[in-house]
């Protein structure tokens, strides 16, 4: 009998296996690893859709673009404004039925297909230990002395480094080579990504680095460190937003909205912050955790659409190329 108990309870349990529906969801490497928001959104999501949610860590658009209609993802997480024009034109991604009425973003937010889930702002962050006072403004950073020692990421591997040239854009426009030109004597060097760059921040090599007003904060609660500040800068901040959206090949679109939905509810809204170091996109400020309260945050964004980010990026690239070469 033991053996056909045994058999009986395999059988059942590969038919359970079966009936358990699959999410797919693909998400950048930092995001599924264990340090990453990844493992606890998996837990409280699959806390209440009865389901079995697969993150596939790696790159996102280029993946998906290859793979066409053809691609495993139910859902995509962690795309920004600078990619979803091209995604957009690629037809490969359907509306998210999400209700936004949630949304705390500080710009009006009305697309149906990617869905915001976090954000935050590019700045210029220092150690108040080594560096007295820093630049009050963009202008007074580019006035001052070469020995002020930066750290930046390359806008041609970079989201980060990206979204610094399309700030430098925003703000000096057609004097974007000439603004670079004068910053380039204060670079350290130029680091392929953020980790890289913050390392070398962390590590003493320079005064400031190019991040995010948000990186104060995981000083602040992981850390007990305050020592560590954005720089707020008058002339406005490129804002950062990180979407989620859902692919139209997708078998299993109702799970599929189910998750977008949650990636908007207070539950996930409520871990993001310190999962992510971001600001929830649907979170009350009254809500973020107290490190996040204390936040230095620009009074001006600046942003550009995704049409407005498509058509400016080649130019503010060839800006930051052309003035650190001179």
């Amino acid at each position: 009998m033991k053996p056909l108990t045994f058999a009986a309870g395999l059988v059942l349990a590969t038919s359970a296996a079966a009936q358990t529906p699959v999410l797919t969801v693909y998400a950048p490497d930092y995001f599924v690893s264990e340090w990453g928001p990844g493992p606890k959104i998996e837990e409280l999501f699959e806390a209440e859709c009865a389901c079995d949610l697969q993150f596939k860590p790696g790159d996102l658009l280029p993946r998906i673009l290859l793979e066409g209609a053809r691609t495993e993802a139910d859902v995509v997480i962690g795309l920004n404004t600078d990619v979803t024009g091209k995604a957009r034109e690629s037809g490969l991604f359907a509306p998210h039925n999400a209700d936004m009425a949630a949304l705390t973003l500080p710009v009006a937010w009305t697309d149906d297909i990617f869905l915001p889930f976090n954000y935050g702002h590019t700045a210029f962050v220092y150690d108040t230990t080594r560096l007295d006072a820093a630049p009050e403004s963009f202008d007074a950073l580019l006035e001052a002395g070469d020995d002020l020692r930066l750290v930046i990421q390359d806008p041609r591997s970079s989201i980060s480094g990206l979204a610094l040239a399309l700030w430098v854009d925003a703000i000096y426009g057609e004097e974007a080579e000439a603004a670079w030109a004068k910053l380039a004597p204060k670079i350290v060097t130029v680091t392929r990504g953020w980790s890289e760059s913050y390392g070398l921040f962390t590590d003493g090599e320079a005064d400031m680095v190019l991040s995010y007003t948000t990186s104060p904060a995981y000083h602040i609660i992981a850390e007990g460190d305050e020592t560590k500040k954005a720089a707020i800068f008058p002339e406005g901040h490129y804002f950062m937003v990180e979407l989620s959206a859902k692919l139209a090949s997708t078998d299993v679109p109702e799970l599929a909205d189910q998750f977008l939905a949650f990636t908007v509810s207070e539950p996930f809204q409520s871990m993001i912050a310190t999962g992510n170091w971001s600001i929830p996109a649907a979170l009350d400020p009254s809500g973020w955790p107290a490190g996040f309260q204390q936040l230095d945050l620009p009074e001006t964004v600046l942003f550009y659409s995704e049409e407005e980010a498509a058509e400016r990026r080649d130019a503010a690239i060839e800006a930051w190329r052309s003035g650190l070469s001179r």
